[in-house]
């Protein structure tokens, strides 16, 4: 082999080892900063879900302003419309059931779709649950969540048999009866725990506590790195002691 030809290949080897290592530290530093972020979102998740809460109006305004309501505790007064429920699927503790998004009709005229909370499959309809289908005015505090469409792997909605898959404000309203619409507001409240008459729907069942691993994937990404630069530096050495051996 020609001096030139084992010097192409030493720029090849290093060039693909210079190559994977950005990549590999590139995943690290990303996960760092997703760290970051997760933390920043963790303290304002812990802030905002056990302050005090604040009005419907205050978080209108916070939603035209910043676009950002998600988990501040949210006062709620009004009634019910129970025969316009929507049914938000999901499992609860490895049991299949759905989310009982009721409207909620304030003093003021607005209509909050209320997460009212969880209910079996055996439950869903709102015969077999008569208790908690509660008349006349209601007092309640939920955490305020934004909208979510349904995303690659998310089925659409289907109005038609009153099935929803996520957070889709914007679907659920459309379904409603075209005079309410105009007077529904842009998210969600989900309900906190609390004494319904027949106990269900079950609420307090928002997801508080985030998984934060990020700092072992970023060391995970960053140890392949240092050992791709330990097999690299023992690959070239071992190929320089066989060469000098061949001379």
């Amino acid at each position: 082999m020609s001096i030139r030809a084992s010097g192409r290949q030493k720029l090849v080897f290093w060039g693909t080892v210079a190559a994977a290592l950005t990549v590999l530290i590139g995943l690290g530093t990303w996960q760092m900063e997703r760290r970051e972020w997760k933390l920043g979102l963790i303290e304002r998740i812990e802030q905002r879900a056990h302050g005090e809460p604040i009005s419907l109006t205050l978080a209108k305004e916070l939603w035209q302003r910043k676009g950002d309501v998600e988990y501040y505790r949210v006062l709620l007064v009004g009634r019910f419309r129970h025969e316009e429920e929507r049914y938000l699927f999901t499992v609860e503790e490895g049991m299949p059931g759905w989310r009982v998004i009721t409207p909620l009709v304030t003093a003021g005229s607005d209509i909050v779709l209320v997460d009212r909370g969880f209910v079996p499959e055996a439950l869903k309809d709102p015969g077999t649950r008569k208790e908690g289908l509660i008349a006349g005015a209601v007092e309640l505090i939920g955490l305020a969540r934004a909208p979510l469409s349904p995303g690659w792997f998310t089925p659409a909605g289907d109005p038609v048999r009153n099935q929803w898959f996520a957070r889709d404000v914007g679907g659920m309203t459309a379904s409603l009866p075209p005079n309410e619409r105009a007077h529904v507001v842009p998210f969600l409240v989900e309900a906190e725990a609390e004494n319904v008459p027949g106990g269900w729907p079950r609420g307090g069942v928002t997801r508080l506590t985030l998984t934060n691993r990020h700092l072992e994937y970023a060391l995970t990404w960053y140890g392949l790195a240092l050992t791709l630069i330990v097999v690299a530096i023992v690959l070239t050495r071992s190929r320089s002691h066989e060469a000098a051996r061949q001379l």
